[in-house]
């Protein structure tokens, strides 16, 4: 498929722009044809173009200093030169001011054709080696994302199946989970994968801009709009759009995306044309999306085509035989990052155990952040539970402590050493002491526990604990 959509013909000879216009529309691309230099500056102003057709030879401003300004104000578009009197000197010219290539006049159609073939083939390999560049994340050596729970085999075994079709997939998963993972991997396993992968957080993005940033805008399309600009769906035309948080778009840009899933075309802001765009669409939300349909803050055409398949990914608890081989990649990372010398071997068995046994409700986001922290923190070849931050730890159980005490007690269980369920008893008691202390105020206990309210919600019911049964016993 082609990778380049605009192309803009800047040339004094009208045949020449009538024969390319003829061609190029005949080929796919969407072309317009302009007689000088000064308005192929302006056309390029007001619209976003993915190339540059320029004649050496034009009136009032010739095709090399179009190329240059037309270049530092649009880096990333292809420029080529056409000219009828060139030499050797001219073509080294133009292509050190930064054009792709330089064609001789006369010429045929075909040849322009194919340099573009030759230019599009050059940015995908560019897109590709930025996309390698950017896949710095925790990976298994055959590309799956890193892990071996049953969980996450399940999943990656959905998106084996669902990689190569171009289904619109609806990712869900509490926050941390690794989402934005899963949507990279279907794109990678795709036919789509040599071209972009755009990922963009709708709940970042103010309302009134997250029209003109999925969708483009013409110059003085709205105020400060001073040139035009290309929108995410443009960018990742052939490629995959993750719209991460979707639930947060207002209803008017739903509108515009059901239009695009519909249709396969956006219509920038301030724009009177339509463009076709090639675009696989993945989804992901925090939110429930059918609650917000029956509250009339999501539309339900757009949910059901969103909604296509729908992928769950596992929180870390979920996947608790996982937490260690992430644990160790992130370990091997932060080494690299941090330029730790020597670098931290790795967990010891008690931190180990306090990494199994602790919940994780900020998920794999919060396992990294941790690890990140008792990287810059160890100071022996092994992570010390010292090293970890203090809630995933604790100095002693509620009630009368003292080792005499603990050894009566592990005399009485039967020699029980579990270091890891100790942990979990441990937890628990003071999850009942706080909110007995409390009167069953969830929000006083965690702040006692020193923990987020959140994650004392996913203790207690990881749990299984009655808040109003601790608060009669208190």
């Amino acid at each position: 498929m082609p990778l380049f959509r605009t192309i803009l013909v800047a040339d004094d000879e009208p045949s020449i722009r009538h024969i390319l216009t003829l061609v190029l529309t005949d080929r796919g691309y969407d072309v317009r044809a302009v007689a000088d230099g000064e308005d192929a500056l302006r056309e390029l102003a007001a619209r976003d173009y993915d190339v540059l057709l320029c004649d050496v030879r034009m009136p009032k401003k010739d095709g090399l200093a179009v190329l240059r300004e037309a270049l530092a104000a649009h880096p990333s578009l292809t420029a080529v030169v056409m000219s009828a009197y060139g030499s050797q000197e001219q073509a080294l010219e133009a292509v050190a001011a930064g054009a792709f290539d330089y064609v001789q006049k006369p010429f045929k159609p075909d040849e322009i054709v194919f340099v573009l073939r030759k230019a599009e083939e050059r940015e995908r390999l560019v897109r590709e080696n930025r996309r390698l560049r950017q896949a710095s994340l925790p990976s298994a050596p055959e590309g799956h994302i890193l892990g071996e729970s049953p969980a996450l085999h399940a999943l990656l075994r959905q998106v084996t199946r669902l990689a190569p079709v171009d289904t619109t997939v609806l990712i869900s998963g509490e926050s941390g989970t690794g989402k934005e993972l899963i949507a990279r991997e279907l794109h990678v396993r795709s036919p789509r994968a040599p071209m972009s992968f755009v990922a963009v957080n709708c709940g970042a993005i103010p309302s009134g801009l997250i029209e003109s940033e999925l969708f483009g805008h013409a110059k003085g399309a709205f105020t400060d709009a001073r040139t035009a600009k290309r929108g995410l769906f443009a960018e990742a035309d052939g490629g995959t759009l993750f719209l991460d948080e979707v639930g947060e778009l207002p209803l008017s840009a739903q509108v515009k995306l059901l239009r695009v899933l519909q249709e396969g075309e956006i219509r920038p802001v301030g724009e009177n044309r339509v463009e076709k765009v090639n675009v696989r669409v993945v989804a992901a939300t925090l939110r429930d999306l059918s609650r917000l349909v029956s509250k009339g803050e999501f539309r339900e055409d757009l949910y059901y085509r969103l909604n296509v398949v729908n992928l769950r990914v596992p929180p870390l608890r979920e996947r608790r035989e996982d937490v260690p081989l992430l644990a160790r990649a992130f370990i091997s990372r932060f080494n690299r990052e941090l330029n730790r010398d020597p670098p931290v071997a790795g967990l010891s068995a008690e931190a180990e155990s306090l990494l199994l046994a602790y919940a994780w409700p900020g998920n794999v986001r919060e396992l990294e952040n941790a690890m990140e922290r008792a990287v810059l923190l160890a100071d022996e070849p092994l992570i010390l539970p010292a090293n970890l931050p203090e809630r995933l730890w604790a100095a002693s159980p509620p009630g009368p402590t003292g080792a005499a005490a603990a050894e009566g007690q592990l005399l009485q269980a039967g020699g029980d050493l579990s270091l890891k369920r100790a942990i979990r008893e441990l937890e628990e008691s003071y999850i009942r002491a706080a909110l007995r202390k409390t009167k069953g105020n969830r929000t006083r206990a965690a702040e006692l526990l020193d923990i987020s309210h959140r994650a004392l919600l996913y203790k207690i019911k990881e749990y299984g604990v009655d808040p109003d049964a601790e608060a009669e016993r208190g």
